[in-house]
């Protein structure tokens, strides 16, 4: 087995705590982030180097067999990842200033599709095999455009901001750019290689410590505080909708103080996660979704809005507040920053490096 293929084989399966600390693992990854046929394209002319192979794959191969015995190799990758202009979204010639000023324009963020976000699978379960009346399928064709247009909308503000924060990272000196884009690879902090997760408090994980500390489901909980003071909601209505009802009423009556109770639970799981992040990432791999699996080193950049962490969403776009945090955090990495986690996912046991960064309004 070549080096090549030994990396290829850990790279496939899934396996990338093994490039960690390993020169030549790092090196098989920065040749495959500049093999798209334009960055490879560009690297080769600008550093005068020739390849017999036609095909892209084979130009992969033989590309990392070259640079493997050539000195400075590695500084050579560097200085090529590092240039903005070699960034494979760089070719779509993205004007981010208006890109940041048009991100306001959504006001709000509301996910059409199922609980997963699967567009398709929410058309088909509501409307392909639910509705046989053709007349009444051309009814809800307006509901059907709400929904895809509330899907579209919030994929392109969760797309646009995570580029924009992924640019704060890649401009640090500290950090090299996978310009062409590998799976699970989004940039190298000390030829470390990160894969960058912006996301909200996950409510999944909220869920399961307030059901710790208050004994039952948060719904549970509020409904039982609601009704000894005299407030009910339909329990026909699906949860969230619940939820909503009895905060409105439980506020509206004045009974600030259970509100407050469960406000306070909710900042106390979410400072305990900041203290000793270690559970809070275990859960973020064990509970990934399939189609979207990865075991490589992440940095999980988590955006909290004390006031209401219902308007985290917002936070994508602070860029005012995200840049000092990215900035501060390069700034201090060291080869201790991530923790190694250990999980299990399909029964299948997985180790990697990660890390929390909070950005906290």
């Amino acid at each position: 087995m070549t080096t090549f293929e030994k990396w290829d084989s850990e790279f496939r399966s899934n396996n990338l705590y093994a490039f960690n600390g390993n020169a030549n693992g790092i090196l098989w990854l920065k040749v495959r982030s500049v093999c798209r046929s334009e960055q490879l394209a560009r690297f080769l002319s600008e550093f005068n180097l020739r390849l017999r192979s036609q095909k892209l794959g084979e130009r992969n191969v033989e590309l990392f067999h070259l640079l493997e015995g050539m000195p400075g190799a590695m500084d050579m990758l560097d200085g090529f990842m590092r240039v903005r202009s070699n960034e494979w979204y760089e070719t779509m010639g993205i004007d981010e200033d208006k890109l940041k000023e048009d991100l306001y324009k959504v006001r709000y963020y509301d996910w059409g599709g199922d609980r997963r976000n699967s567009l398709d699978k929410h058309l088909v379960s509501r409307y392909v095999k639910k509705v046989s009346d053709y007349d009444k399928l051309v009814d809800l064709r307006a509901e059907m455009f709400e929904n895809t247009w509330n899907y579209v909308q919030n994929s392109w503000y969760n797309n646009w901001t995570s580029y924009l924060i992924e640019s704060l990272f890649k401009r640090h000196p500290r950090v090299v750019s996978a310009v062409g884009e590998i799976k699970g690879v989004d940039f190298f902090i000390d030829d470390v290689p990160i894969d960058l997760k912006v996301t909200y408090f996950p409510a999944g994980y909220m869920a399961d410590k307030l059901k710790q500390m208050l004994g039952n489901t948060e719904l549970t909980w509020l409904r039982r505080q609601a009704r000894a003071r005299g407030i009910t909601a339909d329990r026909t209505m699906p949860d969230a909708q619940q939820l909503h009802v009895i905060v409105e009423k439980l506020s509206e009556r004045g009974h600030t103080d259970i509100l407050a109770e469960l406000d306070a639970c909710r900042r106390k799981v979410v400072d305990e996660a900041r203290r000793d992040s270690a559970d809070l990432m275990e859960w973020l791999y064990s509970k990934q979704g399939e189609m979207r699996f990865g075991a490589e080193n992440r940095l999980f950049l988590i955006l909290i809005d004390y006031s209401d962490m219902s308007l985290s969403w917002k936070m994508k776009r602070a860029f005012s507040l995200i840049e000092p945090c990215v900035n501060g955090y390069i700034d201090r990495f060291d080869r201790d920053t991530l923790k190694e986690i250990a999980f299990v996912y399909n029964k299948a046991k997985y180790r990697s490096l990660a890390d929390v960064l909070f950005v906290i309004k």
